[in-house]
């Protein structure tokens, strides 16, 4: 078992930013990217990295965030940070956590384009002796990050220290060497650097980069773990949001095509984390998959579509024009076509449904044929009922189905049918208005219309 192995690490995320900057009543963290909180895919990211135990530090009073917390990392503890006074401070809201002695990695709740790969990296360097382990990239433009500063100035050099900008000489500003802002810090030495952090500073902060020079002035190695400035960008407005989202979603288009799946125009395709194609699934411009959709292998999504807690299984057809939600599942080799919704609703393996149609609370026999036009009347304004339509069914076109309802295996329900009650299997239901023609009728209606009309020109 290796080193890094057996030491215990327990990843900090800090989450109680006002992020005034959204211009919104949601909290930052709880914005969400590909389907997913930026908190959330934070937590993933330390989860992938095999922290031991997560501790979340988060504004007081924040059920909707303590939620999303519970949901995302169940068994993560919650601390809370009342003011707000710098770095520092708000990773020793977790001081429990510290007391522990685990290493600790230290992450951001709005930097949601960081990785459970950059994680495990930046806690390598404690397992092979470092105090301190920051995480640093290269920027054409430093302005606003924190400068790195190393011996003799050189990217290679032993770290020394982290300066802000508002602290460093001009000296310092020419660097462009960036903090990124993560850091990990080994269980020995966290809380003991942590505590003897000041705040004599232009912004009068506690600043968790002041760990380095008091790790060095210790005599205590300080690493530094490279990353992409992409990476490590924080969202603090609607505009990184969208940023960062592009980014995410580049990522994911890129694993699904690698995984199999074929985007003809991948750039119009919208995935979410949980996004799962199987081989030779082809997917058309302008898809929107939305959370919780599983497709199986050899399936088709047409263009315009947009899907949200759905399973298709092997060898479907959707589209163009569909929504299917509400946990809609559709069976091998069934097919819906253009302007179908589906919602809480099954298809069995070869059944179609072509056009024009909703169903809703719908059990779908095997090789079902469901004409255009065709509703299943769910809702009765005060709960929802189910429809159960057997194997080999025909519903003719235009049909409504009031729930509850079943119609039998092989039946037939004439087309512009009202069915309101069980139709037997293969038998033929009829429920409407019986055609009665008038020969002759038109023409002397048109007469009596333009008699009328000229009679009143005269008047």
């Amino acid at each position: 078992m290796s080193e890094q192995t057996r030491r215990s690490l327990t990843a900090i995320v800090l989450a109680a930013g006002k992020g005034t900057r959204m211009r919104s009543d949601l909290p930052k963290v709880l914005h969400r990217i590909a389907g997913r909180s930026m908190l959330g895919h934070v937590l993933a990211a330390a989860q992938e990295a095999g922290a031991d135990r997560i501790a979340v530090v988060a504004e007081p009073g924040r059920q909707d965030v303590t939620a999303e917390i519970g949901r995302q990392a169940p068994g993560a503890r919650v601390f809370g940070q009342a003011e707000r006074l710098g770095t520092a401070h708000a990773v020793l809201a977790a001081r429990a956590a510290l007391e522990e002695g685990d290493d600790v990695v230290v992450a951001f709740g709005d930097t949601p384009l960081i990785t459970g790969a950059t994680l495990a990296r930046l806690r390598a360097p404690l397992a092979a002796g470092a105090a301190v382990a920051v995480l640093a990239f290269e920027s054409d433009d430093p302005t606003g990050y924190g400068r790195v500063l190393t011996e003799g100035g050189r990217p290679d050099g032993r770290v020394l220290a982290i300066r802000e900008q508002k602290d460093a000489s001009a000296a310092e500003l020419a660097v462009r060497l960036c903090n990124a802002g993560l850091m990990a810090l080994s269980g020995e030495h966290a809380l003991g650097l942590l505590t003897r952090i000041r705040n004599d500073n232009a912004a009068g902060e506690y600043y968790l980069p002041d760990a380095v020079a008091l790790a060095v002035a210790d005599g205590l190695d300080v690493a530094m773990v490279p990353v992409a400035e992409a990476e490590a960008q924080g969202v603090n407005d609607r505009v990184q949001l969208a940023e960062a989202e592009a980014v995410i979603q580049a990522r994911l288009r890129r694993a699904a095509m690698l995984g199999g799946a074929t985007l003809i125009a991948p750039d119009t395709v919208f995935l979410s984390y949980d996004t799962v194609l199987g081989r030779d699934v082809v997917v058309e411009p302008h898809v929107v998959f939305d959370t919780g959709v599983v497709v199986a292998d050899g399936c088709v999504v047409h263009a315009f579509a947009h899907l949200k807690d759905v399973r298709l299984e092997a060898s479907v057809s959707v589209g163009p024009f569909v929504r299917l939600r509400g946990g809609a599942v559709l069976g091998a080799g069934s097919a819906i076509g253009n302007f179908v919704e589906l919602k809480n609703a099954r298809l069995g393996p070869g059944a179609k449904a072509a056009h024009l149609t909703y169903l809703g609370d719908a059990e779908i026999g095997a090789r079902a044929n469901i004409g255009a036009g065709t509703i299943t009347c769910n809702y009765d304004g005060v709960s929802k009922h189910r429809t159960t339509i057997g194997a080999g069914a025909f519903i003719g076109s235009n049909s409504a189905l009031v729930a509850p309802v079943t119609v039998g295996a092989g039946a037939y329900v004439a087309s512009g049918s009202v069915i309101t009650d069980a139709v037997p299997e293969g038998a033929l239901a009829v429920a409407r208005g019986r055609q009665a023609t008038k020969p002759g009728w038109a023409e002397a209606k048109r007469a009596a219309l333009l008699a009328k009309k000229g009679e009143g020109k005269k008047a």
